[in-house]
């Protein structure tokens, strides 16, 4: 353990300076430009909560390294065991998968797709130290059907791993559909061809879905000088006859409507419910449970899967809560009928 510490002081500084966010160091709007564009990199532009200050960042952000490095909490999720076969041999039926976190294996129009893959030990820049999972991923890797898309929201490490991203370029050569500022990233690792950069509102057809890049309330980091240099959002997937909204990371605002509104009626909302405590910190880049059934009712949706949860110890709420008081929310609106809380693995035709 000792000859770990210096190590770890020094990466919990790094992690306590480089996460709190913000829009410093863009620079300003860009003429001519859409309005989330400045200089040197991207802005919210929709009213959110105000950042912490500097000192509550730091605390917050390098008393989470030390609690997740040498006091992991622990906690056990039902999970449902398969070994594949029925996800490799669904050529046809819209199902959808959860890995863990916000991993989502999609299936749609005979498409299969992957939401922010991550199948590491770890959610963090360090192999030592950081979020560690608590609950394994409940597909194996090797248990995966050919992965034909993959969707990326943001660049944040329990987003965005690079680990993962080089296994699937390697096993399934899929089609990386990614924020504006991140081809660059993914040509660092040898990914050149196969990915595309997206703005707001900007869309693909890919093995004939229709995947819309949609705004969201959020911030992008993995270095201590990348500070919203990528953009951030969430995907709207759209076939003949069903539309996914995977909502990637956001707080709480107005563009839940907005999606909607251009992109007609919500099928399926995958929405953040996990990281909400201190508020504080969290609330002006997250969704607590309460809020993800306000986004809900927003997005006009017919089913919710919640996401971002269960997986890594990213924040001060209990690990069990989550699910929970979100069960406890939806029965209270009437809408528990409509508000899947699956189980690891467990798949769902919607």
């Amino acid at each position: 353990m000792r000859l770990h510490r210096p190590r770890l002081a020094v990466a919990a500084v790094l992690i306590a300076v480089a996460l709190p966010g913000g829009c410093t160091g863009v620079g300003g709007p860009q003429p001519g430009a859409s309005v989330h564009h400045h200089e040197h990199g991207f802005v919210n532009t929709t009213p959110g909560d105000p950042r912490p200050g500097l000192w509550a960042r730091v605390s917050f952000f390098a008393s989470r390294m030390f609690a997740t490095t040498f006091a992991p909490r622990t906690a056990a999720y039902p999970r449902v065991e398969h070994a594949g076969r029925a996800l490799r041999e669904n050529h046809g039926e819209p199902t959808v998968t959860w890995v863990g976190h916000s991993t989502l294996l999609v299936q749609l129009e005979g498409a299969n797709v992957l939401t922010d893959p991550q199948w590491s030990r770890r959610a963090s820049p360090f192999s030592f130290a950081g979020p560690k999972r608590f609950m394994p991923p409940a597909v194996a890797f090797e248990e995966l059907p050919p992965i034909h898309l993959v969707v990326i929201s943001h660049d944040h490490y329990d987003h965005l791993d690079a680990t993962t991203v080089r296994r699937l370029a390697a096993a399934h050569h899929p089609r990386f559909l990614v924020p504006l500022g991140m081809k660059a990233w993914f040509a660092d690792l040898g990914i050149v061809d196969d990915v595309d950069e997206l703005d707001w509102w900007e869309a693909r057809t890919v093995r004939g879905l229709t995947v819309t890049f949609v705004p969201a309330h959020h911030w992008s980091q993995r270095t201590p000088s990348d500070t919203n240099r990528r953009l951030w959002g969430g995907w709207v997937l759209r076939g003949r006859d069903r539309r996914l909204y995977f909502a990637g990371d956001t707080a709480y605002f107005d563009g839940f409507k907005e999606i909607t509104s251009r992109l007609g009626p919500i099928d399926l909302a995958a929405l953040p419910i996990g990281a909400y405590l201190p508020a504080v910190i969290m609330k002006p880049s997250h969704l607590d449970p309460r809020q993800a059934l306000d986004a809900f009712a927003d997005l006009r949706a017919r089913v919710m899967v919640p996401i971002h949860f269960g997986t890594f110890d990213l924040a001060e709420e209990p690990l069990e809560e989550p699910p929970r008081l979100l069960e406890q929310l939806a029965r209270e609106r009437a809408v528990i009928d409509r508000v899947w809380i699956l189980k690891h693995g467990e798949t769902r035709r919607w």
